[in-house]
């Protein structure tokens, strides 16, 4: 059993972040000097280090899917131009635009998510949850939990990579930080997506409906 004290402890030695932190102590057994090898194996410790520097410089990368049905614009920042022309760089640009296009999220961050948002999709789900006849006494854990669910859905760093399901978003911004030596942001992003917003014309919709029951 992996104590909320022990993560802790292996975080103010590392700065590694607290999934990075519990998942080096399940893998390690629990031995915390262990844990900190693990995440320097990984990089993840010296990555966190870099985390106060300025990343002010980067790229912003276009990314269009479906023949143009979709399209992504994101901005993703290093420290300095000489990076920012690696194809490592640009790689893991392209692979953070993929995913904006892959996985729609509304947001970068939980943190960017307005409380009065967060708040009506609370109560949405507990109305949900009380719907299902879950007892009163549960109800509100189960909410804080599905919240979880629901900023791992609508915010881009607490995303599951597309390209490894495993990992988030927010490590492989770790894992690169490590591997290219400059800290890493992603700083921003706009996608779009064909007529997204519009009601479709009516005789579209009959034309639509007339070509799946014609098949």
């Amino acid at each position: 059993m992996i104590s909320a004290s022990d993560v802790k402890t292996l975080r103010e030695k590392t700065g590694a972040g607290m999934m990075d932190c519990k998942n080096a102590l399940v893998e390690t057994d629990g031995c915390i000097d262990d844990a900190v090898v693990a995440l320097r194996e990984k990089g993840l410790a010296s990555a966190a280090k870099k985390a106060g520097r300025i990343a002010a410089e980067g790229v912003v990368e276009s990314y269009i899917h479906m023949g143009g049905k979709i399209g992504v614009l994101v901005e993703v920042n290093c420290e300095t131009d000489f990076v920012a022309k690696t194809p490592a760089f640009v790689d893991f640009v392209k692979d953070v635009a993929m995913q904006i296009a892959a996985a729609k999220p509304t947001f970068l961050s939980s943190d960017e998510v307005p409380a009065d948002e967060i708040e009506k999709e609370k109560e949405i789900l507990r109305a949900q949850a009380l719907n299902e006849g879950k007892p009163e006494k549960i109800v509100d854990k189960m909410v804080e939990g599905r919240i979880k669910k629901y900023f791992k859905e609508v915010c881009l760093l607490e995303q599951p990579f597309v390209k490894d399901p495993d990992k988030t978003v927010a490590t492989l911004v770790m894992e690169k930080t490590a591997e290219i030596g400059e800290k890493i942001d992603i700083r921003r992003f706009t996608r779009y997506e064909m007529g997204e917003g519009l009601e479709k014309r009516q005789d579209d919709f009959v034309d639509e409906v007339m070509k799946q029951t014609s098949k």
